[in-house]
């Protein structure tokens, strides 16, 4: 397909753009991996978004896709592999399905859940070991479970856990948590919440399912282990730019260096949202990259 500009990545930054270079006159093919949302689609509530005072994450998700859609964006559920920038100015972005060429390239592409690097992690994914409470926290209703992370997302889960779990444990790695006061007051109050401080966490026990999760605590230095039948590792996210690295300059952390108007080293190839190298990664920035990569992606069109 060739179009006037290809977004890769269907969260908040990508479909913000995808929306401005609509309205801009521009057709758009917008490229999603997954599903739609980006990481805001599994938070339970968003409540610091300018015009809702509450909304869910999948309903906000929901509700921008379809408002790209109704623009008229092309969309496709694929992976991209590849871009390549021909000597005449055009795009070819490479999916695991076909090829697609575009003018411009916006890449909006996200980051991944971080994993804790346990060897008994990836063998007891889905039998225990999660990464989102909404997606899975209905297989631990009625019993207790484990958040790992101190940030907003850990926060968050453990109140989505806390209303459909008999105990939920918060283990982090400091003694204070990095998330809203708002949320933080939150934990604070809810009776079947404890925290666990200055945790680490050093292996999953189970062969087939989760059994529980052995730990130390740093103070004491004692090896210890919770038994819970099911634990969400909440520790971060990781960008996953290894395949653009011809066309972008990446930091150490592996996030795209990307200019004010989301410009990269490669003319007409811009960077939005969390994926790219930033201060501040927040639904309210990734809107605003969004539509700054547009613009500029528009005006480098107009060229």
């Amino acid at each position: 397909m060739n179009t006037d500009i290809i977004v890769i990545g269907g969260g908040t930054a990508g479909m913000t753009a995808a929306i401005y270079a609509l309205r801009n006159g521009k057709s758009v093919l917008l490229i999603e991996s997954e599903s739609v949302g980006g990481q805001i689609a599994f938070s339970p509530k968003v409540e610091n978004f300018p015009s809702y005072r509450q909304i869910s994450g999948a309903d906000f998700a929901n509700k921008t896709f379809e408002q790209v859609i109704d623009l008229g964006a092309e969309f496709e559920l694929e992976e991209v592999e590849s871009i390549v920038k021909n000597p005449n100015g055009e795009f070819i972005v490479n999916t695991n399905c076909q090829t697609h060429t575009a003018k411009a390239v916006i890449i909006a592409n996200g980051v991944k859940q971080k994993h804790i690097g346990i060897d008994a992690e990836a063998r007891l994914l889905g039998k225990g070991v999660y990464y989102c409470a909404v997606c899975d926290g209905a297989f631990c209703k009625g019993a207790e479970a484990a958040i790992i992370g101190d940030g907003n997302t850990a926060l968050q889960s453990a109140i989505l856990l806390s209303q459909i779990c008999t105990k939920v444990y918060i283990m982090t790695w400091f003694d204070k948590f990095f998330g809203d006061q708002s949320l933080v007051d939150t934990i604070k109050r809810t009776s079947n919440i404890t925290v666990m401080p200055n945790t680490q966490v050093v292996d999953f026990i189970g062969q087939d399912a989760l059994e529980g999760v052995e730990y130390i605590q740093k103070e004491e230095g004692k090896r210890a282990v919770l038994n819970v039948p099911a634990v969400f590792v909440n520790i971060g996210q990781v960008p996953d730019n290894k395949r653009f690295e011809g066309l972008v300059e990446l930091d150490n952390n592996g996030y795209i260096l990307a200019r004010e108007d989301m410009s990269t080293k490669t003319e007409g190839l811009f960077a939005a949202g969390d994926t790219r190298k930033k201060a501040l990664r927040q639904l309210t920035t990734a809107v605003s990259d969004g539509a700054v990569a547009a613009i500029s992606a528009v005006n480098y069109l107009s060229k």
